[in-house]
């Protein structure tokens, strides 16, 4: 027999207790009570020669404590041929109950992880099985807690029990236990073997083994208030001293007291849902004997209550159908009285009551903690179910704290950034009046954490600090609480002084945080130089684990200032770095600022691939900053693409605010863009509102590029050509100031536009021509394709010829259209063979000719006929 004790690790009292297991005792399990059902199990196991595909499953399910996995490991013991016992893992992953019953049947790691590979191909368990013990006689696999297992592993071994064709691989049989109202696999199809309480004589029995003797006396009050259930006796005779149980000092009042039973049904309470488990409690608290009988009470009675509390009442089906309440037309019961007790009294201090689960001494005062050694597995488990052990309660506070900031940091590298927020306030006010500078850290990093999640209440929060902070973190902290309730003259003095203070630092941890206050305060060159100069030295320093986070604040530093080369290349560093040491966070906001990158260059799959992959993980794990980022790439690739009615839908949620929109560092960021595709796509009234708001951030001064950008939004809303004209003009006057070449191409671009349409091509080639040198210049191929194409609107010479490749860059309702139109039918022909308006058709076909940089039918059926030709 083989027990992988890794994961098939019990605590004793909660989920299977002793149950008549003498688990008090060391060596092989004893069954007291239990022939019948072990007896049971070997009859239904092999009963013929001949084996069903999926092997003989035999199911067992018994309750908290009643032996259910002493039951299996005798079962595996008295097994004649090989057999293996495999409990629930430890942790939760796919595929993790798999790999773990593999690696136990294979002879090597490298034959574990082949089976593993083959348990998820198409002929699933049996092939996995048959590549492990092929040709060996019978084998016994006994899964306890099967519904606890990984979702993954649980499918396949179903599926491999139900399969009903031949199966290659040992004969093998399966003994699978649950406790009550979990489900167990192939309902109904495999025989069930129920764990019921103890006959009074078999009770005796555990009681003799257990405690080596027990007064007369003591031992029928055990049988009596322990009614059978062998996990409940068990834990009460552990709890009593030798003194006790011989009968020379008193016993307490009650041998089966609220501890006990909190004790034994621990595990069982702590698998529910919080709702369920409240709900439970309620329940336990109205089922009183005044109400006709113990442990019942009426539906109605427990439903009011609940809503009084505030507790929700949806739960109550699912623990009646989970079998751990009775209900029969207008009454409510429990169907374990000793589970009434247990949810009644367990959960009121958040451990058991009385002595918290240790053993009482000869004179009647609780044993204490035998060390203070680091928790053992058992005690982590313990302390996940029923609070925190001795042990970890006895640590310092200082070691309390500094473990919060560990798990922290944890979450915030690579987990939802919400509970690193919730982890490092924690840890600031542990250590606030122990370690003054740790919990200062502790407060930054928790504003960072929700600056991350755009959750500008918890940063706030966050840079609550106390009184005696000073210097430089204080006038951080101020000068971000201006900038974050918009007081920007309230928050220029303060961070101004962090950014001269830090300039003079090499600390990297204080040139980081003052290249964050000149980010906030809009000087992006001061930004860029700062972070460059934590970067390096961090690097002199080897360390490590800072990179992604100072490479991730350079990159935006440099996207800020127009310069996406080289915030595609801190972006690339950063990523490396981030994989090296497994910030995924910080991979997902460098694979955000790629994305914004690519969407300029006009690299289409690119911009696609680190978008998803930033949303992949900024999504599930709260990271608005680097969704928003990857959502106004996709949004700029779109506008860059000529599609601008998309570009709009996906940035208006973006400039929208409130707790649904975009992130709040980032909104008004992205509303020249939402507003050049708004008017585009007829949005006017959208881009109006949106550029009023505008006006009001571009008069706070935290942002250079903002008036010209302002005024380029005036001009695309303007409703006369007068007006627009002198609105591009402005535009381009505060570019000179504004530090952004690519902003300021933008607005040639939309200008030399403008002009064109109106008729006026000699005076549009100018601007056309500059912007698209400074695209060429920035790389902004996208871009420059759509300045090519107006350029050769007005009939300048030197603008790129379309390639037929292009075509595959169409959509596919762009290239319907294009093939039509090609042929020779009119807007109105295309309208009525595709179902369209005959506008509709009019602004697919301007894409189209923008995407292919042409700007008439005769070259669109050219370019059709060389792309035929060509194939």
């Amino acid at each position: 027999m083989t027990v992988t004790g890794s994961i098939g690790q019990r605590v004793t009292g909660t989920d299977d207790g002793s149950g008549g297991a003498g688990a008090v005792a060391a060596g092989p399990p004893v069954l007291y009570g239990r022939e019948a059902e072990l007896a049971a199990v070997s009859q239904l196991l092999w009963p013929a020669p001949e084996v069903p595909a999926g092997g003989r499953v035999v199911c067992v399910a018994g309750g908290p404590g009643e032996g259910r996995s002493a039951l299996l490991t005798r079962a595996a013991r008295d097994f004649p041929g090989e057999a293996h016992v495999v409990g629930a893992p430890g942790r939760q992953v796919p595929w993790s109950g798999a790999r773990a019953l593999l690696a136990a049947l294979a002879p090597s790691g490298a034959a574990g992880s082949r089976a593993a590979r083959l348990a998820r191909g198409p002929e699933g368990i049996a092939a996995a099985l048959a590549s492990l013990v092929p040709g060996r006689g019978p084998v016994l696999l006994c899964l306890d807690d099967f519904p606890l297992w990984d979702a993954h592993s649980r499918a396949a071994f179903t599926a491999h029990w139900r399969s009903p064709g031949p199966r290659r691989g040992a004969r093998a049989a399966w003994l699978v236990a649950s406790a009550p109202g979990r489900p167990l696999p192939v309902a109904g199809a495999a025989p069930l073997v129920r764990l019921p309480r103890l006959t009074r004589a078999g009770a005796r029995a555990l009681l003799d083994g257990a405690s080596g003797g027990t007064c007369p006396a003591v031992a029928e009050r055990l049988l009596d208030e322990a009614a059978g259930h062998p996990g409940v006796l068990a834990e009460a005779v552990r709890r009593l001293s030798p003194e006790m149980l011989d009968g020379t000092v008193p016993a307490p009042g009650r041998l089966v007291d609220d501890g006990v039973l909190a004790r034994v049904y621990a595990g069982l309470l702590g698998a529910l849902p919080a709702d369920g488990r409240r709900l439970l409690r309620v329940v336990a608290a109205v089922c009183a004997p005044a109400a006709g009988a113990p442990y019942r009470t009426e539906v109605g009675t427990a439903l009011a209550r609940a809503r009084a509390q505030r507790v929700p009442v949806e739960a109550l089906d699912g623990l009646v159908a989970a079998g751990l309440l009775d209900r029969r037309g207008d009454a409510l019961a429990f169907t374990d009285p000793f589970l009434a007790r247990a949810a009644g009294a367990a959960p009121a201090a958040g451990r058991p009551s009385g002595d918290g689960g240790r053993p009482v001494r000869a004179d009647g005062a609780a044993a204490p903690p035998a060390s203070l050694s680091p928790p053992t597995a058992h005690e982590r488990h313990r302390a996940d179910r029923l609070g925190p052990p001795p042990v970890v309660r006895a640590r310092s506070g200082v070691a309390r704290g500094r473990a919060l900031l560990t798990r922290g940091f944890a979450a915030l590298a690579g987990g939802p950034v919400m509970d690193a927020h919730e982890a490092f306030t924690q840890a600031a006010k542990v250590l606030r009046d122990r370690e003054p500078a740790e919990a200062a850290d502790a407060r930054f990093l928790a504003m960072e954490a929700a600056w991350a999640a755009g959750d500008v209440d918890a940063c706030l929060a966050a840079l609550d600090l106390a009184p005696a902070a000073g210097g430089t973190e204080r006038a951080f902290a101020e000068g971000l609480r201006a900038a974050l309730t918009v007081r920007p003259d309230q928050a220029r003095t303060p961070l101004s002084r962090v950014v001269a203070v830090g300039a003079a630092r090499d600390e990297p941890r204080l040139l980081l945080r003052a290249g964050s206050a000149a980010l906030v305060l809009g000087d992006v060159a001061a930004a860029a130089r700062l972070h460059g100069r934590a970067l390096a030295r961090a690097r002199a320093e080897q360390r490590a684990s800072l990179l992604p986070r100072i490479l991730e604040h350079l990159a935006y530093a440099e996207l800020r200032a127009g310069r996406y080369a080289r915030a595609g290349h801190a972006a690339g560093e950063g990523l490396r770095a981030a994989r090296a040491t497994g910030q995924l966070n910080s991979a997902a906001h460098q694979h955000a600022v790629l994305a914004l990158v690519a969407s300029v260059t006009g690299d289409g799959p690119s911009v696609a691939e680190h978008a998803e992959r930033a949303l992949a993980i900024g999504r599930p794990h709260g990271l608005t900053q680097a969704v928003t980022l990857a959502e106004w790439a996709l949004a700029r690739a779109e506008l860059g693409g000529g599609l601008a009615a998309q570009a709009a839908a996906r940035l208006a949620p973006l400039v929208r605010p409130g707790p649904h929109g975009g992130h709040f560092a980032l909104r008004m960021l992205a509303v020249p863009c939402f507003v050049e595709a708004a008017v585009a796509s007829g949005r006017a009234a959208e881009a109006r509102a949106a550029t009023e708001e505008y006006a009001l951030w571009a008069g706070c001064g935290l942002d250079r590029p903002a008036p010209a950008q302002l005024a380029r939004c005036r001009a695309l809303l303007a409703p006369r050509g007068e007006e627009t004209g002198r609105w591009f003009g402005e535009a381009l006057r505060r570019h000179e100031d504004g530090g952004n070449d690519f902003e300021r191409a933008r607005t040639l671009f939309a200008y030399g536009t403008w002009l064109r349409r109106r008729r006026r091509p000699g005076e549009a080639r100018g601007p056309l021509r500059d912007a698209l040198v400074t695209f060429e210049r920035a790389s902004a191929e996208g871009w420059a394709r759509q300045a090519r194409a107006e350029l050769r609107a007005t009939g300048a010479a030197g603008g790129r010829p379309a390639e037929p490749s292009a075509l595959a860059g169409l959509t596919p309702q762009q290239q319907r259209i294009a093939r039509l139109v090609a042929g020779g039918a009119t807007n109105q022909e295309v309208a009525a063979r595709l179902s369209l308006s005959p506008r509709t058709v009019d602004h697919h076909l301007r894409g189209v000719y923008a995407r292919l940089q042409i700007r008439s039918r005769v070259e669109l059926s050219a370019l059709m006929a060389e792309a035929e030709a060509r194939a």
